[in-house]
């Protein structure tokens, strides 16, 4: 028995439908894959820093070095573009320190402190490589209030080999993802609009142009990429409110600025990724002929 012409167009609607739905979820889980991606090298970015950051030069200060030379040393140190952050330790906190490691009072045993103030200098992290590292330390040793300036050159040399050798990895597996991603999506239009080939040989049949023809499903992929977007930053979100429970350390690398970067990303992303997509695939159906659409 024949279906009545409503019983066809609800089918139809639930079909279209469907395939909107399936269609937004594939692109939301490739854009959220993206965007698991793009925290990844913004983390790995921050994490370099700060243990680039976190190389500390430790200036030692002559124990009959006047506190007049001191406090300019110190001053010195603080308004150079290449130092983060400076800690002035006097010989009366080292001892104290020292003290508290021991648990026992050495002062008393030797009668006196042997031990000297001390500078911590730590780098902003693009100055923190062995050629500025080197420079700053003969700038440092210049001082008549310095006695020597210690550091561990291949703790330096082996952060920055590690880091660049992590950096090459992430590109590569970035642009591999990437490529993967945008085929993923375009597939998925691509399927989307098999559907509706017919549809779009019509209407340029009655003589519609391309770009009229472009325009509504334009329109729907672009809208389709948004849903996605929305759907994927609502799982980074999950994801990273987790990883905030797991792994409370990581997480505090990050930051607002950065997290609204990974958002545009990925709406940008899935805009941009569904509309080429749908360009595309229209054209291919609107240079075939009827024969070859069947």
């Amino acid at each position: 028995m024949a279906k009545a012409p409503q019983e066809i167009n609800t089918l139809a609607r639930k079909t279209l439908r469907t395939s909107y739905i399936s269609t937004v979820i594939s692109i939301a889980l490739v854009l959220f894959m993206i965007g698991v991606l793009a925290i990844m090298v913004l983390h790995a970015r921050k994490l370099s820093d700060y243990l680039r950051e976190n190389i500390t030069l430790t200036v030692m200060v002559k124990g009959d070095a006047r506190q007049g030379d001191i406090d300019r040393l110190i001053k010195k140190l603080e308004d150079s573009e290449k130092i983060k952050a400076v800690k002035f330790t006097s010989k009366e906190e080292a001892a104290e320190n020292l003290k508290n490691e021991l648990g026992e009072d050495f002062i008393s045993f030797l009668g006196y402190n042997p031990l000297l103030a001390s500078i911590d200098v730590n780098l902003e992290a693009d100055y923190a490589n062995t050629t500025h590292v080197d420079s700053l330390k003969s700038e440092i040793s210049e001082f008549r209030a310095v006695d020597e300036v210690l550091y561990q050159q291949t703790l330096v040399d082996e952060i920055n080999k590690n880091i660049r050798t992590l950096g090459i990895i992430i590109v590569g597996f970035s642009a591999l993802l990437l490529f993967i991603a945008a085929g993923l999506i375009n597939n998925t239009i691509r399927l989307s609009l098999y559907s509706k080939r017919l549809l779009i040989k019509s209407m340029k049949l009655v003589g519609a142009t391309r770009g009229f023809i472009r325009k509504p499903f334009l329109i729907s992929s672009m809208g389709q990429g948004l849903w996605g977007a929305a759907i994927a930053i609502f799982l980074l979100a999950a994801l990273m409110i987790f990883a905030k429970k797991q792994i409370p350390e990581l997480v505090d690398l990050s930051d607002i600025e950065m997290l609204f970067k990974v958002c545009v990303y990925v709406i940008v992303g899935g805009i941009v990724i569904s509309g080429l997509s749908t360009y595309f695939a229209v054209n291919k159906y609107l240079r075939r002929s009827s024969e070859d659409l069947y």
